[in-house]
């Protein structure tokens, strides 16, 4: 275990939510915190400088993506993803572990690993546990996951507990190989994952399982992948509720505001997503009175800003008519705009959270932003 690498700074009395600061190689990072998407080591649309604008400490990068084209060999040449990407603050990389599921559609899960055909050119690829520590201490991690596996909502008992007997082979494999990493200098950290689908029972025994490992932070995963709002909820709080309190806790893919006022209350600090960006080359922007779609006509003579309640240089600067026109002529400009402010309303939403935490008043923020966000639909 990494000795102070998490920091608990304040606790809310009415639920698990709470604030901190993960101590990691490239800067500090407050909790809660939402990370921006940056899957080929770019966020999409947004360039570095203006996520530091903003004020984010940490982004993810995506390990399938950034092996197959550019390759770890030649990221490790340029420095590692910073000294490639020249996004001199954290990153965290995931495993690959989804995307070999989901994009492929050759694939085979052995003991061994899992092997797969890359979606660009059809090649023949294997990931184990072993070599994707290698190529992410290759990236520079500052946070690193293993390699698991990804059970689709909805399978049957038999598959996920052969799923989850394997994943928990993986991490052990995985974090014997970070530990060799770590004694030659190596500084990122390694988070298992906890699978188990929608079984309590298989939660409880991976729960059980990762937190042996003795980890600095632990990964919750399995979840957001097409379950009722409902099951999320459920299932998620069971889990972290099984976790060690003072362990980092990580849900991977969840970036609708709905979804991560949840996740805090259940004690998670981490999440992240692609929707933010996403949903901004379609035209659609977060506002405090719930999602805005640009496109629509009767924005075409409306010169207010996307959000009133909102600072961001988009909405200091631009009007609704204006981001209207550029969206429908299907300018650059448009997915730049959009995405710069759906990370920020984001990094401020996040912002919010920790000072209700901190005030002893989270559940009533989280009630009145819920109610102002669904009640009123722009």
């Amino acid at each position: 275990m990494i000795e102070h690498f998490f920091e608990i700074e304040s606790e809310d009395k009415s639920c698990r939510a709470r604030t901190g600061v993960i101590h990691l190689p490239h800067g500090d990072v407050h909790t809660p915190v939402f990370m921006p998407v940056g899957t080929k080591g770019t966020v999409k649309a947004v360039d570095k400088d203006s996520l530091d604008e903003i004020g984010f400490e940490i982004i993810l990068a995506n390990t399938y993506h950034m092996y197959l084209r550019p390759g770890a060999d030649l990221v490790q040449e340029a420095g590692g993803l910073h000294g490639f990407t020249k996004w001199n603050k954290n990153f965290l990389t995931d495993s690959g572990g989804f995307q070999v599921f989901s994009l492929s559609a050759l694939r085979k899960i052995k003991e061994e690993g899992v092997t797969f055909r890359s979606d660009i050119d059809g090649s023949k690829h294997l990931f184990t546990p072993e070599n994707v520590v290698q190529t992410q201490v290759k990236l520079n991690s500052d946070i690193q996951m293993q390699l698991d596996v990804c059970t689709e909502y909805g399978v049957d008992k038999k598959q996920a507990e052969k799923d989850l007997r394997i994943t928990s082979d993986w991490a052990v494999r995985a974090h014997k190989e970070w530990l060799l990493h770590k004694e030659q200098g190596y500084k990122g950290a390694f988070f298992p994952i906890v699978q188990g689908n929608f079984f309590e029972d298989l939660r409880k025994q991976s729960a059980e399982f990762v937190a042996s490992l003795d980890t600095p932070g632990i990964a919750i995963g399995g979840l957001s992948v097409g379950e009722p709002a409902e099951e999320f909820n459920s299932m998620l709080s069971y889990t972290a509720a099984l976790l060690p309190k003072e362990k980092l806790l990580y849900v991977m893919g969840i970036g609708t505001p709905q979804y991560i006022l949840q996740a805090v209350e259940y004690g998670v600090d981490m999440f992240d997503c692609v929707q933010p960006t996403r949903i901004a080359r379609h035209g659609l922007y977060f506002t405090h009175h719930g999602m805005l779609s640009i496109k629509q006509k009767r924005f075409e003579h409306d010169f207010s800003p996307v959000d009133s309640q909102c600072d961001c240089k988009v909405c200091r600067t631009y009007s609704r008519a204006y981001l209207r026109h550029i969206f429908r002529e299907q300018e650059i400009l448009s997915s730049m705009l959009a995405s710069y402010h759906n990370l920020y309303f984001l990094h401020r939403f996040v912002k919010e959270i920790r000072e209700s935490i901190v005030q002893g008043r989270y559940l009533q923020y989280k009630e009145n932003f819920l109610q102002q966000f669904q009640s009123n639909a722009v």
